[in-house]
């Protein structure tokens, strides 16, 4: 599939596309609102630092305390009403701030209701992270969904800062908090008509069958027993090895922060706010090409040659920041270095995605934003000191700890960089058992004509006394089969589920539907109109007096249990 289409698809996909518009919105907001507050705390406290300090602190500290309970609710609850709760409380504080400010009340009154909303935004990724790969139809939209956010929170990084200038030019600091307690009103709205999505029970199990298939079934726990170290277990070596990428990174881009300032002054003798704002601006332009590039390479099958590739020219890059004698070709450098930034971080969660079970997913990312936080903040602390008198050194050596570390990961990650082609839902046509030895040519044929229809629950898909027109089968999902009696009696007659097959009956006895059938689950149903039907039970000798020998069985195995 080509880049285009692939982003067409994506573009297709109407719930995956209004919350990416959402939380573009958001991330606006988000910029807007951190300008908006450190000007504020630096115009209240005369330029103190250590308020400033403190600020920065908030910004972390909830973090690393609060994403591995966040990543507990994330895969206890519903994800998407995790977002709306977080948006909603959010955009809330947002309104009590700007009404603090505009009452001039204490800042550290404003400061502690900033805190206030850190800590939920420490909720917000994990869900988030766990909740997006269920709006994906299959796999092959996963990287493409993931490129596409990045690409739309790089482009927030200049509007929101953009937005704040002009508002902070014009004295309007109330307005910048109003602004962003609204974009949180929009992605409510966005959330608000999403998909409600609780963790899948059985996909922890599912992982752990398919990476322990040397196991007997008969040692299998039930889904509702395993646990986090259970779910992980079959998948440590992988995860550890996107670990070891992702503390590298971390430690080394958290220093970047606050080495951009010794850059500025030490190596390039240029003032520290213009030096530092250009670097800044570098890295920001930098990571929209990264997640430009990224948009073509996430389609690959083997992710791990972009995942090294990135990390390499993360590498690169920095180790040429230090030793570049002009500051335009340092900004080129930084840029390809966010650039490798980008495109490695993309690469790692569309990864951890696929691999880690839908049942534990908001707990790994829990852990794993944990351990990338507490990383961030050791080299924010640790680089800016080692690096006085010989940053060009320490950017050297941060370069190749990265290129090593990207080596390390894609060893450890195996065949887990190689995505599996996503299998065509059709193809359960060729699951049913009753067709097993009919002709591949036949079947092949059969799935071409074959559609995909899509039932929330409680939909009634065939209603008894309608005309027959479908054959279906079960892709996902379950349905219940009812039928009225003479005496206007409603009777169950059967629950199914996936690869288990209906109406039948009515296209070889020409009949009207003989039952209503209606979604339990929201289901996805394979569906083979009439004539493609007939044509394919015809094809096989003595199929079509099977198919209404299993009616009648099962219709009359009902009746006695009745």
């Amino acid at each position: 599939m080509g880049v285009i289409a692939a982003y067409r698809r994506v573009l297709g996909n109407s719930n995956l596309t209004r919350l990416l518009f959402g939380e573009f919105v958001s991330s606006i907001g988000d910029w807007l609102y951190l300008v908006a507050l450190l000007v504020l705390v630096w115009d209240a406290t005369g330029g103190d630092t250590v308020a400033l300090g403190v600020i920065g602190a908030a910004r972390i500290l909830p973090y690393v305390l609060l994403s591995i309970p966040a990543g507990i609710v994330a895969d206890r609850f519903d994800r998407r009403r995790i977002l709306l709760v977080t948006d909603i409380v959010r955009g809330l504080l947002m309104l009590v701030i700007a009404a603090a400010v505009y009452l001039q009340m204490s800042i550290w009154i404003i400061v502690a209701l900033a805190i206030t909303a850190t800590c939920f935004s420490a909720f917000f990724g994990p869900a988030l992270g766990a909740y997006l790969p269920s709006l994906t139809r299959d796999e092959s939209e996963l990287g493409p969904a993931n490129s596409a956010w990045s690409s739309l929170v790089s482009l927030a990084f200049f509007i929101g800062p953009a937005v704040a200038a002009l508002l902070l030019t014009l004295g309007s600091l109330v307005v910048a908090f109003l602004l962003n307690a609204l974009t949180f009103a929009v992605v409510a709205v966005v959330l608000y008509g999403l998909p409600s999505k609780k963790p899948d029970a059985n996909a922890a199990q599912e992982s752990a069958e398919s990476v322990e298939s040397t196991k007997s079934a008969e040692s299998a726990k039930p889904a509702t027993s395993i646990g986090l170290r259970e779910a992980l277990g079959p998948i440590s070596r992988p995860l550890l090895g996107l670990t070891v990428l992702n503390v590298v990174v971390g430690f080394v881009w958290g220093g970047m922060g606050v080495i951009t300032v010794i850059l500025s002054v030490q190596i390039f003798h240029i003032d520290e706010a213009t030096g530092t704002g250009l670097l800044n601006s570098a890295i920001g332009v930098g990571g929209l090409l990264g997640a430009l590039v990224a948009s073509a390479l996430v389609l690959r099958r083997r992710q791990g040659p972009p995942m090294v590739l990135g990390a390499a020219a993360l590498g690169v890059g920095l180790a040429l920041l230090g030793y570049v004698p002009d500051f335009a070709l340092a900004l080129a450098a930084l840029g390809f270095a966010s650039a490798g930034a980008l495109l490695v971080e993309i690469v790692m969660t569309t990864l951890l995605q696929r691999i880690v079970p839908d049942a534990v997913r908001g707990r790994a990312l829990g852990l794993i934003d944990t351990a990338y936080v507490l990383f961030y903040a050791a080299g924010a602390f640790a680089i800016p000191i080692i690096a006085s008198g010989q940053a060009a050194l320490v950017l050297l050596v941060s370069g190749v700890a990265i290129a090593i570390a990207g080596v390390v990961s894609l060893l450890m990650l195996g065949t887990y960089a190689i995505q599996q082609p996503a299998k065509d839902a059709r193809e359960r046509l060729a699951e049913v058992a009753l067709f097993a030895g009919l002709p591949p040519a036949r079947m092949e044929r059969a799935m071409g004509r074959a559609t995909l229809r899509d039932f929330k629950q409680g939909a009634t898909i065939i209603g008894q006394g309608d005309a027959a027109d479908l054959f279906y089968v079960i892709n996902s999902g379950r349905v219940e089969v009812t039928q009225v009696d003479a005496s206007g009696a409603s009777h169950l007659l059967r629950q199914m589920g996936p690869t288990e097959f209906f109406g039948e009956i009515g296209l070889l006895s020409r009949v009207p539907r003989t039952a209503t059938v209606i979604a339990l689950t929201d289901c996805t149903l394979v569906a083979l109109d009439g004539p493609a039907f007939l044509e394919l039970v015809e094809s096989g000798s003595g199929l079509t007096y099977t198919m209404l020998d299993i009616h009648r069985g099962a219709v009359s195995a009902a009746g006695e249990a009745s």
